[in-house]
């Protein structure tokens, strides 16, 4: 083989492998902007209740796996020594507020910080924050993308993601999952409870 050829070949495997990049930071990028976009829903009040509760649910399960994903991929490499300006930060206040309002009664949690530190560390937080966060870290890193800044998009996701907002997802995630397993759960042993009441007055009236 000439050395030509295996120029050529080398320049067809850097094209693959740019071209896998490219898709992969564009799956990421929509799991990203569907997570704020359903976020932003939800706290203009699009849906209430139970409801908003759920799908909280499911878009930060989503947004959690766009996260592991990154999180497992080998380190991204910025191609700038510095971080390139990636534009004004966007004032999330409004939307947290409507968050806070919105997960009233169930925003302020508790959680063990790192499972791993004996003893346990329990931090208190707000789901409401927590969101808000979340959403900025994320927002922060599509602003790189739609620049066409791919690799330091993928860096910032990556490097946020295991230094803030894997962890607040998570607490997040643990605590809604909770809410709606009390909301579940509870209702059902209440049901549970009155089916027998009812049925003692039955035997009583029967006797």
């Amino acid at each position: 083989m000439s050395e030509g050829s295996v120029d050529v070949t080398s320049e067809q495997e850097q094209a693959v492998a740019d071209s896998d990049l490219e898709d992969f930071a564009q799956q990421i990028a929509d799991q990203v902007q569907s997570f704020l976009l359903a976020l932003q829903a939800i706290a203009a009040g699009e849906t209430t209740g139970g409801r908003a509760v759920s799908l909280l649910l499911l878009e930060v399960s989503q947004v959690l796996l766009a996260g592991g994903r990154l999180g497992v991929h080998a380190d991204f490499t910025p191609v700038e020594k510095y971080e390139p300006d990636a534009g004004p930060e966007p004032d999330l206040d409004q939307m947290r507020h409507r968050l806070a309002v919105l997960l009233e009664g169930v925003d302020a949690y508790t959680e063990v910080f790192d499972p791993y530190v004996d003893p346990p560390e329990l931090v208190s937080s707000l789901l409401s924050d927590d969101l808000t966060s979340i959403a900025s870290a994320l927002a922060h890193g599509l602003r790189h993308f739609r620049a066409g800044r791919t690799n330091e998009a993928l860096w910032w996701w990556q490097f946020s993601y295991v230094a803030s907002w894997g962890n607040e997802g998570s607490g997040v995630l643990r605590a809604l999952q909770s809410v709606v397993a009390h909301d579940r759960l509870d209702a059902e042993f209440e049901g549970e409870q009155a089916q027998v009441a009812a049925a003692d007055e039955i035997l009583e009236s029967a006797t």
